[in-house]
């Protein structure tokens, strides 16, 4: 109200200085979305970039084995895109660099699984041996690092700040999908 402002105005000159503060401001500095946008922009560009980058050179180096990685890649992303969705949930710099990362950690699974596979071909066995051998020799390692990564995730998710927290929760979700993705939907398309 009028008289309650009066009360303030009247509180917040008591005791002050004979100099009173001007109606127009110094200098305004203002920082608008552009800067923001920017970042974004360039974070979205540094991500198509590892994914293209990423899936010529499975698609190359592995051949087939390559195309069924990129498969895994493109469903894991739709995995964390439509779980983030559901949340609606905001992509940040620091979730788009946990999507880049988990670009990777996809990558990295499905290449222990093929150097697995590969393996036990060179010792003579059969597609269908080397196919279960490949996978049961390579989980371990897999799940070993990815559950690790899920705890400092869990950590970082509970004890951190808002940017942070957003990281970790898009690291989080795309460790889930590379899980399984890496260990089930490959195995099933071989």
């Amino acid at each position: 109200s009028k008289k309650e402002q009066q009360y303030l105005l009247r509180t917040l000159k008591a005791g002050s200085l004979d100099a009173t503060i001007s109606e127009e401001p110094v200098a305004i500095r203002t920082l608008g979305p552009k800067a923001g946008r920017d970042n974004l922009q360039q974070g979205l560009n540094a991500a198509i970039y590892a994914i293209v980058s990423v899936g010529i050179f499975m698609a190359i180096y592995y051949f087939f084995a390559g195309l069924v990685a990129n498969a895994a890649l493109a469903a894991n992303l739709v995995i964390i895109l439509g779980i983030m969705a559901l949340k609606g949930a905001a992509f940040t710099l620091p979730g788009i660099a946990g999507i880049i990362l988990t670009i990777g950690m996809c990558v990295d699974a499905n290449v222990l699984v093929f150097e697995r596979i590969r393996e036990e071909l060179e010792r003579g066995e059969n597609i269908t041996t080397a196919l279960r051998l490949g996978y049961s020799r390579a989980m371990s390692a897999i799940f070993d690092g990815n559950i690790t990564n899920l705890i400092v995730c869990f950590i970082l998710y509970r004890t951190a700040s808002a940017d942070i927290r957003g990281f970790a929760l898009t690291l989080g979700i795309g460790i889930c999908a590379t899980l399984f993705t890496s260990l089930f939907m490959t195995r099933v398309i071989f």
